[in-house]
């Protein structure tokens, strides 16, 4: 089969800036590296089962989970699909973010979705991704 040679699974928890920046900062690794190094999986097919979902996760030599928020929605889910991750980002602690929930501002004249995320945060979620792929 081919596929990618690591697999990032990532929380997109897009009611909050920690989930946004976790799913940016994961498409940011891919575009860095290149698909045939690393790519983001589908974590909803997971607990279905799809076939080449699960297959492309077992071929991959390294699993890598990145959750904004200390919920670790992603890690659960690829350890309750039997995966054991390489290594699980949660953003809130490893770099000090602060969850903000995009609701808060519904009918108080909403910012756009971007506004809600820094570009920092997103690289500084890029550089763990990519550092971790490229450890040995």
């Amino acid at each position: 089969m081919k596929t990618h040679a690591n697999i990032i699974y990532a929380c997109f928890g897009c009611l909050s800036n920690t989930g946004i920046t976790a799913g940016l900062g994961s498409l940011e690794a891919v575009k860095e590296l290149g698909l045939e190094k690393v790519a983001v999986g589908c974590l909803a097919s997971l607990p279905l089962g799809v076939a080449p979902v699960i297959g492309k996760t077992k071929a991959a030599k390294k699993v890598i989970t990145v959750d904004g928020c200390p919920f670790e929605c992603s890690r659960k889910i690829v350890e309750a699909a039997g995966f054991k991750p390489a290594k699980s980002f949660m953003l809130v602690r490893d770099i000090g973010m602060s969850k903000k929930a995009l609701h808060e501002d519904i009918g108080q004249n909403p910012k756009p979705v971007m506004d809600y995320v820094s570009p920092e945060d997103v690289q500084k979620t890029k550089k763990l991704i990519i550092e971790e792929i490229q450890a040995p």
